[in-house]
């Protein structure tokens, strides 16, 4: 999944009075001056508002006409948050070609939410005075805040020229940049508008929110706290703190973040949702359903918003919901690249469509990436003959993850004489497992905080033989790289068992049960299949034994299901509760990070409940300590039901090594099919249900004789160990053949 894009920010000018042309500075109206006109500019510069308003009342009591009175009435209110427009508007009229004036009413035009209003009276400005470094700075804020971002880097560009020593503008080209995705420029930026003014709160705002995006979270998080050091009640510092502290797992810190933004700033949509996300994370998810949707009360077309609140509700299994808010994101954002692909994420969790509609889908996605492409590659390094393949690995999973068990041991098992292996990690996450798989690569290259045409030129001058995604469509993917073409071989496989749509990529890997012959069509790229299981599966460095069969000593039947509750649709429901009815006291072990959530266990009962199961028939557990303490749980069920359509697959594969068999529905596509082929390989090809009432009749069947059940539960995992799903040197192999193979094949079309 992917969580937290949201990275308000304030660049400190343009919406700042601090930086006014008529603060500290000083103004020089036209003379002859009244002196008490030079009295008033004093005590604006020395912030004693109340009186300079008192007596600039007086002063337009006698020259109603004054425009530099109003200037300073507007200017003087503005600093103090109140309304300083009309004054400001009137001055420019009676102030015609003072550019001071004008660079001020712009100021004013956007922080009342005018921005091609305030543009306007920054150009005039820059017509009376083109050398006026502050109006330049001033727009390039404006233009960032529409969206103009090469505009707006040309007014700071533009400032800069006429004074290099602005620290404004320096903060603002860094805004610009980051906009642009020119992180590292950005970034240089910003380090250089905090040389030259160190107490700048704002520059230090906007680094934290560049060095986020760099995936320099801890820098990320410093940067925030010196800016609330300077500026303890800085709303927009509190938020991006929340945001940094999120990527960092300190979740509860997040949150108090988030929250002390919106004691500052109730009103502030931005913060609520992001306090959805670390919400989200905790597994607290009816709280963060509600922040996300206050968000989206306060602002209803914010795009971030709508993709958030649609992560939440799909990890409630509410995936119709989600879907409705990944589209809603893209009506307002049609280039919302993260959210379309979140949202074929999500129509994996339904059977409403076919796998014709999907593929149609995905193409549509695949048509936007390559929309935002440059230019594609069309040559590339050591295509003639290698001696051995250089395959790049893109994958945000390098890790304990469901994808980094199925890696671990064909990493080991790869052929260094055959096979070249570099890493291209898409988060810098990393924990044992990426420390044991590490030594396995020739070289290990973050794609954090490049743009997806840095990455692509990287991976291109890499002189990468074969790209492999290792993601799909899930979290943490960057299937926008693939558009660029950066590899002559481009193939996906194990994230996310479907199509990506993606037209540059070249191959779906699968094998014979998951993709049978004539499912060709469901995929833009070409099908290849290996010759046994596409998966292998590194068993688990735990000394758990396989306990006897739990019913033995219980005296009823354990069905159970770890999968992601999100799987655990309405017919899911319906079906399991026609296994419980129809298995006298049988009991149902559901375990799931969403079952932290009590709200979450009290729906989960109301909607068993539905179908006649009474709540003590159900056992919910959340999360346990570690994974040895997961894998233990298996030891209390008897045999596990498998979701559908999208069922489970690490969560299949723990149970068979536990000893516990799988009952499986058989599928009509890619996905749903992958939980016939881990029982084909695993040796129970008999209990994959050919429908839902075989489903139910096999559920019953083999838990009504329980000495067979504790026969099978007993050699069940030597039978799985010894099975192409653990067999990592033979899998090994037939992978080395396949890129082969597929080298071949590609470089003679090219």
């Amino acid at each position: 999944m992917k969580l937290g894009r949201n990275d308000p920010c304030s660049c400190g000018s343009g919406k700042k009075y601090k930086n006014c042309c008529m603060s500290k500075a000083g103004i020089r109206p036209a003379a002859p001056q009244p002196t008490e006109v030079n009295q008033l500019i004093a005590l604006l510069n020395t912030g004693r508002h109340a009186e300079l308003e008192n007596r600039v009342h007086l002063l337009l009591g006698q020259y109603p006409d004054y425009g530099i009175a109003w200037h300073l009435l507007g200017v003087s209110l503005q600093a103090q948050g109140k309304d300083g427009l009309p004054a400001l508007q009137k001055a420019a009229e009676l102030l015609p070609d003072d550019a001071v004036a004008h660079n001020n009413l712009g100021n004013a035009l956007s922080a009342a939410g005018q921005p091609d209003s305030a543009v306007a009276s920054y150009r005039r400005a820059l017509g009376i005075k083109p050398d006026f470094a502050m109006a330049h700075s001033n727009l390039g804020t404006t233009l960032n805040s529409l969206g103009q971002f090469d505009s707006a880097l040309a007014s700071c560009r533009r400032a800069l020229a006429i004074n290099p020593d602005y620290a404004e503008a320096h903060n603002n080209l860094g805004v610009a940049l980051r906009a642009l995705g020119l992180l590292a420029e950005a970034e240089a930026s910003c380090r250089r508008a905090l040389a030259l003014k160190p107490d700048y709160a704002e520059a230090y705002n906007n680094l934290c929110v560049i060095l986020n995006g760099l995936g320099q979270l801890g820098g990320a998080a410093a940067a925030c706290h010196r800016a609330l050091e300077i500026k303890p009640d800085f709303v927009e510092a509190h938020n991006n703190l929340g945001t940094a502290l999120n990527g960092l797992g300190q979740l509860d810190d997040a949150v108090a973040s988030c929250r002390r933004a919106l004691e500052l700033k109730p009103d502030y949509a931005e913060a609520h949702s992001n306090m959805g996300i670390a919400l989200q994370a905790l597994g607290r998810l009816a709280e963060a359903e509600s922040s996300c949707r206050r968000a989206l009360e306060l602002k209803q077309d914010y795009a971030d918003a709508h993709y958030n609140l649609g992560v939440i509700l799909l990890a409630q299994g509410r995936f119709a919901e989600a879907e409705a808010h990944y589209r809603r994101a893209l009506e307002i954002n049609p280039g919302y690249i993260e959210a379309y692909s979140n949202l074929l994420f999500a129509l994996n969790y339904g059977d409403s469509h076919t796998p014709l509609h999907y593929l149609e889908q995905a193409r549509q996605y695949g048509r936007m990436v390559a929309g935002k492409v440059g230019k594609q590659f069309s040559a590339w390094q050591n295509v003639a003959r290698p001696e051995r393949l250089r395959v790049g690995l893109v994958s945000g999973d390098l890790r304990a993850h469901s994808v980094g068990y199925f890696l671990e041991g064909l990493l080991s098992r790869i052929d260094p004489a055959r096979i070249e292996l570099i890493a291209y990690p898409t988060t810098l996450m990393e924990d044992e497992l990426t420390a044991r798989i590490r030594p396995y690569f020739s070289a290990w290259k973050p794609l954090i905080g490049k743009s997806d045409a840095a990455a692509a030129h990287l991976i291109h001058a890499d002189g990468v033989h074969i790209l492999l995604d290792i993601s799909g469509h899930t979290a943490h993917n960057r299937l926008p790289v693939f558009a660029w073409k950066p590899a002559p071989v481009q193939v996906t496989w194990l994230g996310l068992p479907n199509t990506t749509g993606v037209r540059e990529m070249d191959y779906v890997l699968g094998d014979h049960q998951a993709i049978p012959p004539g499912h060709e069509n469901h995929f833009s790229e070409k099908v290849w299949r290996l010759p046994d299981s596409y998966l292998c599966f590194s068993a688990p460095a735990y000394a758990l034994d396989v306990a006897p069969l739990p019913a033995l000593s219980t005296g009823h039947v354990t069905f159970g299901s770890f999968n992601n509750l999100a799987k655990m649709n309405d017919a899911v429901v319906e079906l399991w509760a026609r296994i419980l009815q129809s298995v006298p006291g049988s009991h149902l072990y559901l375990k799931a990070k969403q079952l932290n959530d009590a709200g979450i266990r009290e729906q989960t009962r109301r909607r068993f409940a539905a179908w006649g199961i009474a709540p003590e028939r159900l056992l919910l557990g959340g999360t346990l300590g570690s994974i040895a303490d997961h894998l233990s749980e298996y030891n209390k069920i008897d045999a596990a039901l498998d979701t559908f359509p999208y069922p489970g697959v690490t969560t299949s594969v723990e149970a068979l090594w536990m000893g516990v068999p799988v009952v499986a529905l058989h599928g009509d596509r890619f996905l749903s099919l992958t939980a016939k082929s881990i029982a084909h390989h695993a040796g129970l090809p008999g209990w994959v249900a050919a429908d839902k009432d075989d489903y139910v009749a096999k559920a019953v069947a083999f838990t009504s004789d329980l000495g067979r059940l504790a026969a099978l539960r007993a050699g069940l995992r030597q039978q799985v160990l010894a099975s192409p799903m653990f067999d990592a040197p033979q899998f090994a192999r037939n992978f080395e053949d396949a890129l082969w193979e597929m080298w071949r094949e590609q470089t003679r079309i090219i």
